[in-house]
């Protein structure tokens, strides 16, 4: 088909068209993606972008075709794809920038837990210590510290977590702690 039957074809709204532009310049339009760092699937979606965005510019009644449809479609494709990099950089920046900033605030938390943790007495630290971080029971952490028995180490257990959660509450906002 010549250009002026396909802008004749698509202005009477025969989709054939859009067929035979598909098949016809398909291949190039891959060929544009993926040697800048598209996959194939990225190009059938630009590629279809630009056929929506040919069809719709043909159906305008001053649209004038000023250049050989390949060229037309190619210069759409090209400027979808730029954006769409762009895009991808954008949202990979944020991304890294998101990223950043979540271990800092969850460092930030892990200190201000620790700053309390300081403050509480020698037994407290060290029953927090056994059962959370060094995964002991309580029968365990009872025997370990000289204790009557595990309910008594559970008891001690969580009196201390009382006291911390009283220290963050003092030294800190709910919304420190809060996505």
């Amino acid at each position: 088909m010549k250009d002026e039957e396909v802008l004749e074809r698509i202005r009477k709204g025969d989709e054939t068209a859009l067929q035979y532009l598909y098949k016809k310049h398909y291949k190039m339009m891959l060929h544009l993606v993926l040697k800048n760092s598209g996959s194939e699937v990225e190009a059938q979606d630009v590629f279809q972008d630009a056929l929506v965005l040919f069809w719709e510019k043909v159906q305008k009644p001053d649209f004038t075709l000023t250049a050989k449809i390949t060229t037309f479609l190619y210069s759409i494709c090209q400027n979808l794809w730029r954006k769409e990099l762009a895009k991808k950089q954008r949202l990979s920046f944020e991304e890294k920038d998101e990223a950043i900033s979540e271990d800092w605030e969850r460092t930030e938390r892990i200190r201000a837990i620790q700053a309390c943790i300081g403050k509480l007495g020698e037994s407290c630290r060290k029953i927090l210590q056994l059962y959370y971080f060094d995964n002991l029971s309580m029968q365990d952490i009872a025997e370990k510290l000289g204790l009557a028995n595990a309910d008594t180490a559970k008891s001690k257990k969580y009196k201390c977590k009382k006291e911390l959660d009283d220290l963050v509450k003092k030294y800190f906002k709910a919304t420190d702690f809060l996505d």
